[in-house]
């Protein structure tokens, strides 16, 4: 399996007025061949809040991501803020910008980020139950061909392995993914940041609607977390619905190779293409 270009170059870092950063290739599709998949904008920004935190003693709790406008391929700015320090809870934000006509910056995404204190609850651990069944491990799913008229780019920089259900066929899906590249280049991402390029594609995962003849693209994802994930892999156990009024949601069971790690929830914009 070919190494596929890193999602982002850092070009400058650490200033006061945010961090530049080249977008490649592998960031671009399904939708559009001129804009990025959400996934790695979503680890960016992931990126972006730890940093800004910087500490051990907090851990990624809730992540929401608004989705502003297409976020093109090339130069990007983000920056990132305290909004609600506290001693075991804060609130960071992040935003992300391009270029506009006018030679200024216009946002394309923000995040939002809790971090909750680490603290020692092991004797109170509550089993999911059914509520967030065990999945089979990525080792026991299949690798796909991606079908025509869902655009290569950050489809082909995911080992994708599923368990149930394809891009191409109506209905829930189970599928596991793991970024091959480099999130940011020279770097090794954090689990966290992994998983956020992955758990965007829950819409896709569990699609109900033919892409060649529909839009179903997300508005946001939000991501809440009862534990932090590890490893390489996100699972995705996903399902959607569509409403008749040109909304849907798509929803998934997070998981890594150790169990459920939380939910995943996205709101789609439904229209013929």
């Amino acid at each position: 399996m070919s190494v596929p270009e890193p999602y982002f170059t850092l070009l400058d870092d650490d200033r006061p007025e945010g961090t530049r950063v080249h977008a490649s290739s592998s960031t671009t599709g399904p939708w559009f061949a001129d804009a990025q998949h959400m996934g790695p904008p979503s680890a960016l920004l992931v990126r972006a809040l730890e940093r800004r935190s910087g500490r051990d003693d907090v851990r990624l709790a809730r992540l929401t991501v608004e989705v502003l406008g297409r976020v093109p391929a090339g130069e990007l700015t983000v920056r990132a803020e305290v909004v609600r320090p506290g001693r075991t809870i804060e609130l960071v934000s992040a935003e992300l910008s391009a270029p506009d006509n006018s030679g200024g910056l216009r946002a394309v995404a923000r995040a939002y980020g809790w971090f909750h204190g680490v603290g020692d609850t092991a004797e109170v651990v509550t089993v999911p139950g059914s509520a967030m069944p065990a999945m089979p491990g990525p080792d026991e799913g299949e690798t796909r061909a991606i079908p025509e008229g869902w655009l290569p780019g950050y489809l082909t920089s995911v080992d994708w392995r599923w368990i149930s259900g394809a891009l191409d066929e109506s209905g829930p899906g189970r599928a596991w993914g793991r970024v091959i590249g480099e999130i940011v280049a020279g770097e090794e991402p954090s689990p966290a940041q992994r998983l956020a390029a992955v758990a965007d594609s829950t819409n896709g995962v569990a699609s109900r609607l033919d892409l060649t003849r529909w839009l179903f693209v997300n508005t946001d994802l939000t991501l809440h977390l009862h534990r932090a994930p590890q490893g390489e892999w996100t699972g995705l156990d996903a399902d959607s619905v569509i409403g008749p009024e040109g909304t849907g949601t798509s929803y998934s069971v997070l998981h890594d190779e150790h169990g459920p790690v939380g939910r995943a929830a996205q709101a789609l914009t439904v229209r013929p293409r």
